[in-house]
């Protein structure tokens, strides 16, 4: 276990962006080459690519599901689907505004985490990381299998294996993210361009037309309207408002990893940020639109947006162009996870919510243990749900609602501390953003809660509860290492080099070489058997060690059993026992083969002695590595 830190140094949070100036705004540096660091960050364009897959993606399955709720109105509840989609679009301009604010406030990363963390308090703070971190893992879950469900359903002979079809994308945006964000920026560009632009045209095309282009798609399916139709009521209107809600999830990601971004980091990541609300905007509004002009009725097999494409360009080619590409887009959005929760798990074990090994950065600036972590979970939710997307929908976009409220709640009090011009309107924006998404937090887990949304309520105070663990584990280390106090003087002590040995050899004479560099005296061991053959090599070493005098005693230690590391162990134990101010180390010797598959040729001695020791002493281990050739 590593040493407690609280540098974001450790963390290797922060890198590269530069400290904000008056106004939140960094300072900008040009058109400067980008330097060798910078060449593994994100560029404003890449950064869309790279974090918004999630948030574009959901035009796909947004306006549907504001569909299939106002459809239990009949054809009359379909009729609100423009005003419920103005007031998501709404609520998503709020959301931007508010974290474009919260980049220039937090330029290290952390989004809703660092805002809750420093306005509402650590624990706040903490069941905020512990919500985004849930909705993160359950993007990657839901993106692969709904993409998975599209490609199936255009191919019904691959349905039976949907599940390794969902491990095989999944394992491909997890490598494609361990050559870093960059890369995955770079390979996923085309595909989102495609997307938009194949959605930008359904748009445009279905606002030139008067009447469908076709209705093929369509034809020959069960309409999904509700045949005793209910009331247009309030409550309705709030369920269709939080179902078309999770088109904004992965708004929140850009904001939680603008250290990924180049310098001025602060900057690329808001313009990343308005981009992404400007395009989402449009689609979700222009698609409202079309679904009212066209006077699209839900059917069961066939999605609203694949009608909406037959509708405004035919049933043609550029029909199956915009599903494929929603296929695509659908089965990629998962890369927003990959791009936001790394970095989130970075701040928190920098503020050692989380095992440090998950701040550590690659040469390509990639946190890979937090993208092999998410990969690893992610995976056995696909395999919990059989790569079926029902079963996974029912938790998504809890948690992410739970994060959007608490971070305008926490701008809300950011703005009350504030003295800049403007912040009484900066603050009634985020309350009437806290509100909104306060509500559709509640309807979502009220109207999903027997469906599976009780095991986030569940799941959140669980996380929580790992978080302070990990956190007072990492105290309890602090206090016994006693950082932030000034340590006695470092001292001299005697020390005391054991070095085990089963025969001469090159390896023997180099191990006794480094021991007699290392300490004041060194002893060689070996373990000794009392049967035949373990007599016979006993007594072959002990005449070789008279003959080659290499001036290091050969102590033997005899064993009743076969144990290698035992013997060592309590050697170390009486030594250290006698000679308390002794500092007494073993040295083991080890062969380093060239090829890796030549390690299983090796006997694992020294592994074994090194595990015993560690164990059950407080001895230094130091393994002397030889190496040899092919």
């Amino acid at each position: 276990m590593s040493m407690p830190a609280n540098s974001e140094h450790a963390a290797g949070a922060g890198v590269g962006a530069p400290p904000a100036v008056a106004g939140g705004e960094p300072p900008d540096t040009g058109a400067a080459r980008p330097s060798a660091e910078d060449r593994h960050r994100l560029t404003a364009t890449q950064g869309l690519a790279a974090l918004s897959l999630d948030a574009m993606a959901s035009v796909a399955y947004g306006p549907e599901a504001i569909v299939l709720v106002l459809a239990a109105a009949g054809a009359h509840g379909l009729g609100f689907t423009l005003p419920v989609t103005l007031a998501i679009a709404a609520l998503l301009a709020v959301l931007v505004a508010s974290y474009r604010q919260v980049i220039a406030a937090f330029p290290d990363g952390g989004g809703s985490y660092a805002v809750a963390k420093r306005h509402l308090g650590r624990r706040t703070g903490l069941v905020t990381a512990a919500s985004l971190v849930l909705d993160y893992v359950l993007n990657v879950a839901v993106s692969v299998t709904a993409g998975v469900a599209a490609l199936t359903s255009a191919f019904p002979s691959l349905h039976e294996h949907r599940l390794w079809i969902c491990l095989g994308v999944l394992a491909l945006v997890t490598g494609v993210n361990l050559r870093g964000i960059v890369d995955s920026a770079r390979a996923f560009l085309l595909p989102t361009a495609v997307f938009v632009g194949s959605i930008l045209t359904v748009i445009v095309a279905g606002l030139l037309r008067d009447a469908p282009a076709s209705t093929e798609a369509a034809a020959g399916h069960a309409s999904a309207l509700s045949g005793d139709a209910t009331a247009v009521g309030a409550l309705l209107l709030l369920k269709a408002f939080a179902a078309g809600c999770s088109a904004l999830t992965g708004v929140e990601a850009v904001a939680n990893a603008v250290p990924a971004f180049r310098a001025p980091a602060a900057r690329r990541a808001q313009r990343t940020e308005v981009a992404l609300g400007a395009l989402l905007g449009v689609m979700l509004i222009g698609l409202a639109v079309l679904i009212g002009r066209f006077h699209l009725q839900p059917v069961e097999g066939v999605t609203v947006l694949a009608q909406l494409a037959d509708a405004s360009l035919g049933h043609n080619g550029a029909f199956y162009v915009v599903q494929f590409a929603t296929v695509v887009l659908l089965a990629l959005a998962a890369n927003t996870s990959f791009g936001g929760l790394p970095v989130l798990m970075g701040l928190l074990a920098r503020d050692n919510y989380l095992p440090h090994v998950f701040g550590l950065k690659a040469d390509r600036q990639v946190h890979r243990h937090g993208v092999l972590a998410l990969a690893a979970v992610s995976a056995l939710l696909l395999v919990f749900s059989g790569g079926d997307v029902n079963t996974l929908v029912p938790l998504f976009a809890i948690g992410v609602f739970v994060g959007f409220t608490l971070c305008q709640v926490g701008m809300v009090r950011h703005w009350r501390q504030d003295r800049s011009a403007g912040r009484r309107g900066k603050a009634l924006l985020n309350g009437f953003g806290a509100v909104l998404t306060g509500v559709s937090a509640v309807v979502v887990t009220a109207t999903k809660f027997t469906e599976g949304a009780w095991l986030i309520m569940v799941a959140l105070p669980l996380l929580v509860a790992v978080f302070e663990a990990v956190h007072r584990a990492y105290g309890r280390i602090g206090e016994r290492l006693e950082l932030g106090r000034v340590p006695e003087a470092p001292r001299r002590c005697r020390s005391l080099v054991l070095v085990p040995v089963s025969s001469l050899s090159r390896l023997t004479s180099k191990a006794l070489t480094a021991a007699v560099s290392l300490g004041d005296e060194v002893l060689a061991v070996t373990v000794t058997h009392p049967d035949a053959e373990g007599r016979r090599a006993a007594e072959s070493l002990r005449r070789d060690w008279e003959l080659w005098r290499p001036g290091v005693d050969l102590v033997e230690l005899p064993a009743p059993t076969r144990s290698l590391g035992r013997p060592i162990v309590e050697l170390v134990r009486e030594l250290s026992g006698r000679h308390p101010d002794t500092r007494v180390t073993v040295l083991i010797p080890e062969v380093e083969p060239a090829r890796l598959w030549q390690r299983l040729l090796q006997n694992q001695r020294g592994a074994v002695v090194a595990h015993a020791v560690r164990r059950d002493t407080d001895a230094v281990i130091c393994r002397l590595r030889f190496r040899i050739g092919a």
